[in-house]
């Protein structure tokens, strides 16, 4: 039962187990389950996908083990120009009258894989090809009885017979840009928990235990909250060539805030030296590196990010900085940083491929050794793995 489940999603690349088919196999004998394929979708995600970055791969092998149709990615099939809304046709009663629906599930995607292959060009009006504002079964904005919307943004006749919209977890693969969401789920494998504080949290296991001893007179243990325990710094590269990366450090940020409890972070301009700043409206107020060398642990986790943009001899000679005189090359200062916080990464939302161009990147990533990953996730799931080694 399920075998053949079992290796479409290995064929997909999910990382199954034999343990893992069981345990759905006890699962439905229980009667978790039954008769429902919404909730064997559920189920089957939460028993047999480690990680929510693999929820899109469970989702096609899904729904080609399941439907045989949505293994097709419109997505990547349609040119989002054939999508485009460029009109709004209101058809009378009359015309909707004349409109007859293609027979059924099976025959609209049966005819829907051979619109793929004949069609061309983008169409507007029509009644047959994929496009918009027509009586085709097949795009959005029109109208049709029993058909297949693609891209449309929300409903607006409640007819379609299958809504082919970007599935939900599709911005979970590796090589896309950050959003807030799949960057918690990529932070989230730094974490490190302790217990702390003052017991205020009750201890339920040692509670069952005493209780039992104490003949069953109720003896209450108390333990602290469980805390993450991994401290991290940040040091943000702000203004000039970073402006266009400021939506996507917000997302870090507020990603970043939301699972660490001790979080400190600083603001620079493209390189660090002997100063940095904690308000960009106060800026000129620095806080001089070697405080914070002073006053944190080595234990802290260190990120920085920026797009490593600048010019190479901002970062390699005394007075390169572009807003002050500085006595020391930026060089120099990375060097004492990276020397007392042994566990420390580079994050450079520059899109890799624009790496070479910029002599700057590279001396950066010299600097940094192996350290410097691109901003996605992919990159940050890499910076997360070497901010765990033991050093």
């Amino acid at each position: 039962m399920l075998i053949a489940f079992f290796f479409r999603l290995r064929a997909y690349g999910l990382a199954v187990s034999l343990r893992e088919l069981l345990d759905l196999l006890g699962a439905l004998k229980a009667g978790l389950v039954f008769a429902d394929m919404q909730g064997f979708y559920y189920l089957a995600r939460t028993i047999l996908v480690k990680d929510e970055s693999q929820y899109d791969k469970f989702d096609q092998a899904f729904a080609d083990y399941f439907d045989g149709v949505q293994s097709l990615d419109l997505f990547a099939e349609v040119p989002q120009d054939w999508l485009r809304r460029e009109l709004d046709r209101h058809f009378s009663e009359e015309e909707k009258r004349r409109i007859h629906a293609l027979g059924g599930l099976e025959k609209l995607m049966e005819t829907l894989r051979e619109r793929l292959k004949e069609q061309q060009k983008r169409h507007q009006g029509g009644n047959k090809w994929i496009g918009t504002g027509g009586t085709s079964p097949f795009g959005a904005y029109g109208y049709n009885p029993e058909g297949v919307r693609i891209g449309q943004d929300g409903n607006r006749q409640f007819s379609a017979a299958k809504v082919w919209d970007k599935r939900e977890f599709r911005n979970l693969a590796n090589d896309v840009e950050l959003g807030t969401r799949n960057l918690k789920v990529a932070l989230r494998k730094l974490r490190q928990f302790a217990r702390t504080g003052a017991s205020e949290e009750l201890d339920l296991p040692q509670t069952i235990t005493g209780t039992a001893r104490n003949a069953g007179m109720l003896d209450l243990h108390m333990q602290p909250l469980r805390h993450n325990s991994v401290k991290l710094l940040m040091f943000f590269d702000v203004g000039g060539s970073m402006d266009e990366y400021i939506q996507l450090c917000e997302q870090l940020f507020s990603a970043v805030r939301s699972e660490f409890k001790h979080l400190e972070y600083f603001y620079f301009h493209n390189c660090i030296y002997e100063g940095v700043w904690q308000d960009n409206g106060r800026r000129h107020e620095r806080l001089p590196v070697w405080d914070i060398i002073h006053k944190y642990a080595a234990d802290y986790k260190v990120i920085f990010v920026g797009d490593a943009t600048m010019g190479p001899y901002e970062i390699t000679y005394p007075g390169g900085s572009v807003e002050h005189w500085n006595e020391e090359p930026g060089a120099t200062w990375m060097q004492r940083l990276l020397g007392y916080f042994k566990h420390s990464v580079w994050l450079c939302p520059q899109p890799q491929s624009y790496w070479h161009y910029y002599a700057s990147i590279g001396v950066i990533q010299k600097i940094m050794g192996e350290r410097f990953y691109p901003m996605t996730l992919e990159g940050v799931t890499q910076a997360i793995k070497k901010l765990q080694e033991k050093q």
